[in-house]
């Protein structure tokens, strides 16, 4: 018996809402919401009909770590969302002291 695997690569992904709602396991309306307080930016989302939004990796990547966040320290999204600029914040300066050379000791 063979079993299919549908796969794309993550950067390139483009998915709508009950695409990206599926993907990360939560409801569209728990998506809506979370654009609505601001913690999904995008410039393609803001006063357009959801039915329309198209999300790219980085909204995947956000919204699995919101859950988790909300999840683990039973949280109010707004903290959830603070917390995934924080830790997003994190990671680009890691990078980019990553990218400035070797670190001298």
């Amino acid at each position: 018996m063979s079993q299919e695997i549908d796969a794309i690569l993550l950067e390139d992904a483009r998915l709508s809402l009950d695409e990206l709602a599926r993907s990360c396991r939560v409801s569209r309306e728990w998506v809506i919401e979370h654009v609505q307080w601001g913690l999904l930016q995008n410039e393609n989302l803001i006063g357009a009909d959801p039915n329309v939004w198209i999300f790219d990796s980085r909204s995947f990547v956000r919204i699995k770590r919101i859950v988790a966040i909300e999840r683990d320290f039973e949280c109010n999204p707004e903290l959830a969302g603070l917390v995934a600029d924080l830790i997003e914040e994190v990671e680009l300066l890691r990078t980019r002291l990553k990218a400035s050379g070797p670190n001298e000791s």
